[in-house]
C-alpha cells in the first residue's frame, strides 16, 4: 500500500512529536504549544512565498523582544492597569523606592511615578526593545506633573535588593524559587516583595489579594 502524506501532516505530526518530548521534559505550558504549532506556522508561511526581508525583520524583531528568554525562563508578560492601582496600593505611606523587574513597556513604573511622585521608581528590563521603549515614555513624562522613572537595561540579577522597599515581579513559574532565594538573601526588615499571577513554592504569601478584571492573584511576602 503507497501511503501519501501532505507537507501539512508531516508538519503536524512533528509538532506533536516535539510537544510531546517537551512534556515529558516538563516544560512550561508555553514552551508546549510553541512546540506544536511552530512547524505548522513554518509550512504556512513558506506557502505565501513572502520577500525573504520580512523574515530577517520577524528574527531581528523576536530577538530583540524576547532577548534571553530561552535562559531565564520569562517570556513577555504585560501586566494592565487594574495591577498598577493594585500594586500602588500596597505601597507604604512614606517615600520609598521600588523596583519593578521585568518592567516591560513601563506602564506599571510609568502609572507608580505618577501616582506617587514622592516615591522612586525604577524599572529593570533585560530585552533591548522594552527596555528602549520605556525609556523613550519616560523622556515624555512631564517633570512638573509627576518623577520620572529609571529604567535600567540589565538583568536584575545583578540589582541588590536591599537598595528597595518594595519588589514587584511579574515573572514566570520557573522563576520564582531562584527570586525568592534572591529576596531572602538581600531585602530588609520592613521590605516587601509583591509577585503577580505566581506564586513562591512552598511558601505561604502574607498578602493576597484577587485582581477583578483578570481573577488572577497578586501575592505578597513581608520580610
Amino acid at each position: 500500500m503507497h501511503w501519501q502524506i501532505s507537507l501539512i501532516q508531516l508538519a503536524l505530526a512533528q509538532g506533536v512529536l516535539a510537544a510531546t518530548f517537551s512534556w515529558l521534559r516538563k516544560l512550561d505550558v508555553w514552551w508546549i504549544l510553541i512546540q506544536l504549532l511552530f512547524p505548522l506556522a513554518l509550512v504556512l508561511v513558506i506557502a505565501l512565498q513572502l520577500p525573504s526581508w520580512i523574515f530577517l525583520f520577524a528574527f531581528v524583531f523576536t530577538l530583540l523582544l524576547y532577548w534571553s528568554t530561552f535562559r531565564t525562563q520569562v517570556p513577555f508578560y504585560p501586566s494592565g492597569p487594574d495591577v498598577w492601582h493594585a500594586v500602588a496600593d500596597c505601597l507604604p505611606a512614606h517615600p520609598a523606592r521600588v523596583v519593578d523587574i521585568g518592567s516591560g513597556l513601563g506602564g506599571l513604573s510609568l502609572s507608580l511615578a505618577a501616582t506617587r511622585p514622592d516615591c522612586h521608581i525604577v524599572g529593570v528590563e533585560l530585552a533591548p526593545m522594552p527596555w528602549l521603549v520605556s525609556w523613550l515614555r519616560a523622556r515624555f513624562v512631564d517633570a512638573a506633573s509627576g518623577r520620572r522613572p529609571e529604567f535600567l537595561l540589565m538583568d536584575y540579577e545583578q540589582l541588590n535588593f536591599a537598595d528597595f522597599d518594595l519588589v514587584f515581579a511579574y515573572l514566570s513559574p520557573t522563576a520564582m524559587t531562584p527570586l525568592w532565594s534572591k529576596a531572602k538573601a538581600e531585602m530588609r526588615p520592613g521590605a516587601v516583595l509583591l509577585s503577580y499571577e505566581f506564586i513562591i513554592p512552598d511558601m505561604v504569601p502574607d498578602m493576597q489579594k484577587m485582581i477583578n478584571s483578570r481573577q488572577v492573584m497578586l501575592y505578597g511576602w513581608r520580610f
